[in-house]
């Protein structure tokens, strides 16, 4: 338990006003006070800044290489969560001249359209840093005119030459879904929403959690395939510019594999 430091300074400020009347000194006065405080504030203030300048000019690291096609986008994602499931993180693209240099503009090599789900950061499960990938999030990968937007952007504007849909084990959108599809029940607003836009991939050919599970896949399908078929990527697509692909990221074993 913290004490209560009242007293403690109650009888330190005594001791002072003791020690100044026997001495003949007197209590500063309140200006002397305060300038005594600013000055103090503006030496914090300058050591803050001083000690931030040494990071930014320590020596820059050796410039990474970046992937400039699909292909090689991918073999970068692959890598990357080959060391986040081996627990061999590199955490590229943190340093101060990264950081310096994003200043001035943006490259990303990838696309990821990514569900909520906190376990699935694809910045940590592919281990990449900074201006390597420009993610879009929602539940269970569900598309919209914003999400649309943000994919049309990376790919239109930033020339990004590989979209990546990725879905994962357990996602809770997917089994709101399947839920409400079998019960009969109305989800609320919203969510009733992403249902609405997730359900027309449920796998009936299954039962229970293995419905669920299949369903997830086939749902990255089946935004792979409204994503191809949108005539902005799709023209990206057929010159080549664009590659689309689905993948899935098993939380038990933390590997992201593609979904044909």
């Amino acid at each position: 338990m913290i004490s209560d430091p009242t007293p403690h300074i109650a009888a330190r400020a005594q001791r002072t006003a003791s020690v100044a009347r026997t001495s003949g000194a007197t209590i500063p006065g309140r200006r002397s006070l305060l300038r005594a405080a600013l000055a103090g504030t503006t030496a914090l203030g300058a050591g803050l800044a001083m000690g931030a300048e040494p990071a930014a000019a320590a020596p820059a690291a050796a410039a990474r290489k970046r992937p400039t096609n699909a292909e090689e986008a991918l073999r970068e994602l692959e890598a990357g969560n080959r060391r986040w499931r081996t627990f061999r993180e590199r955490h590229p693209d943190e340093s101060p001249a990264v950081r310096q240099a994003l200043t001035a503009s943006q490259h990303p090599f990838a696309l990821v359209l990514g569900c909520i789900d906190s376990r699935v950061p694809p910045e940590l499960v592919f281990d990449q840093g900074l201006g390597d990938l420009m993610t879009i999030r929602s539940a269970g990968q569900v598309l919209d005119e914003a999400v649309l937007g943000s994919l049309a952007y990376g790919v239109l504007e930033l020339q990004i030459p590989l979209l990546v849909v990725l879905g994962h084990q357990s996602c809770g959108a997917v089994k709101a879904t399947v839920e409400a599809d079998e019960s009969g029940k109305k989800l609320p607003n919203h969510i009733q929403y992403l249902a609405d836009q997730i359900s027309p991939a449920i796998d009936r050919a299954k039962e229970g959690a293995a419905r669920i599970d299949a369903t997830i896949d086939a749902n990255v399908r089946l935004v792979r395939a409204r994503l191809a078929a949108d005539p902005d990527l799709a023209a990206k697509v057929k010159t080549g510019e664009l590659t689309i692909v689905g993948a899935r990221y098993e939380l038990t074993t933390q590997r992201v594999h593609g979904i044909s």
